[in-house]
């Protein structure tokens, strides 16, 4: 009987912990209200601490909202992390992180609004994911400049696993017009 256990269950565990060691995840943090800025920094912390190892980052990029109206522009940064979580769980982690840092989540589903801080899971390794929580890539990353112009500066050469095109081709064939520009150091309050 025990036997039994060590040659089929006790292989699967294995096999789902090593499947879900060192994956690499890329998120978009943004935000237009208060100190964007030091919201990033906590932000960094706070992925260093619940997610993983922040490998890389992008520049900070000052962008027009996108979807609604609104006077404040947004910051916009892409984070390449890596995991150890699987992506539910990531997930988990991602939306405590944005409650710490004072999201609150509207009720009315689909409608953009100003926030301290917003992360979005751009891509999760290659994976595909469809879930009623999660879609993975991110299901409008190809129509937003803001979020394909900072991954462009990490990874070019990353491809969309739907799309079948890199990054760099998304950037090119976007016709997203809405400002993007690198950020100078200011004061965004």
């Amino acid at each position: 009987m025990l036997n039994g256990f060590f040659c089929g269950i006790l292989p699967q565990i294995f096999l789902r912990l090593k499947f879900f060691m060192n994956n690499l995840v890329y998120l978009l943090l943004g935000g237009n209200q208060g100190n964007v800025k030091e919201s990033f920094a906590q932000t960094l912390l706070l992925i260093e601490e619940f997610v993983g190892n922040v490998v890389d980052h992008s520049p900070i990029y000052k962008t027009e909202p996108w979807g609604f109206q609104c006077d404040n522009p947004f910051l916009n940064q892409v984070i390449m992390v890596n995991t150890d979580l699987d992506p539910g769980q990531l997930l988990k982690m991602v939306l405590m992180i944005e409650e710490k840092m004072g999201r609150k989540r509207e009720s009315s589903a689909g409608k953009y609004s100003s926030r301290p801080i917003d992360i979005d899971i751009l891509f999760y390794n290659d994976f595909i994911i469809e879930s009623e929580d999660l879609i993975v890539p991110h299901p409008r990353l190809h129509r937003r400049n803001f979020a394909l112009i900072p991954l462009n500066d990490l990874s070019p050469e990353l491809c969309h696993p739907l799309l079948k095109k890199t990054v760099a081709e998304l950037v090119i064939s976007c016709d997203d017009s809405l400002s993007v520009v690198k950020y100078a150091d200011e004061t965004h309050e």
